[in-house]
């Protein structure tokens, strides 16, 4: 469910951008008549109107999302946090000034302050996120431990780069697949590693509790 949840906002924006950009003159019609007092000169162009409507909704999704985790009591992770605040900030920025790279810069500096803030914690407060988080379900040493924070730092870290690559080496509709379902992949990709990479050092732990 978490999961699904998670992925809507994503498929709000990429379906939006995809139905926009198919009828890019009746989008620009509809995003200046309904948007044009929060767009600098009040008028939205076919070109840019895709992308502007894609981030409206999004945002506005990431903020139902929010909210209807708050009214159910659900925990808000903090990358979810970060996300939104990179949404309604970056976000609003692209709607006002017309400029789709300022959305495109999202992910990567959602990734950045991710990474800064597992690394952060580790290294001046000699906290473990990872460890407070599923430290009462996985039995590790401090060891594996940073390593698992060290990978995560690399890995947001990464995928900072790889969307800035994207972003200046493609398309914007390349970049929006990629956004959708790319990133979505490589998580899935990189979740799998740490999964085979803790099998190794959890089985060892299951096999001694197991001993009388």
């Amino acid at each position: 469910m978490k999961l699904l949840l998670d992925f809507l906002p994503l498929v709000f924006f990429f379906a939006t951008y995809k139905i926009a950009g198919s009828n890019a003159d009746a989008a620009a019609a509809f995003a200046t008549h309904w948007m044009g007092g929060w767009v600098s000169g009040g008028v939205v162009g076919p070109k840019e109107a895709p992308v502007l409507l894609a981030t409206v909704v999004v945002i506005a999704a990431t903020l139902l999302q929010v909210a209807w985790m708050k009214l159910n009591r659900r925990k808000i992770d903090l990358m979810l946090w970060i996300s939104l605040a990179m949404i309604v900030v970056l976000g609003g920025l692209t709607v006002w000034y017309h400029n789709e790279t300022f959305i495109k810069w999202k992910p990567s500096v959602a990734f950045w302050l991710m990474g800064l803030v597992f690394w952060g914690s580790q290294t001046f407060f000699h906290k473990n996120l990872l460890r407070q988080t599923l430290g009462a379900e996985l039995d590790l040493t401090d060891k594996v431990w940073q390593r698992l924070n060290f990978a995560w730092v690399a890995y947001f870290g990464l995928m900072g780069l790889v969307n800035l690559w994207v972003v200046y080496s493609f398309s914007t509709d390349a970049w929006a697949n990629f956004h959708t379902f790319g990133t979505s992949a490589l998580s899935v990709v990189f979740v799998i590693g740490q999964g085979l990479y803790l099998s190794r050092h959890l089985e060892p732990v299951a096999a001694d509790k197991a001993a009388p």
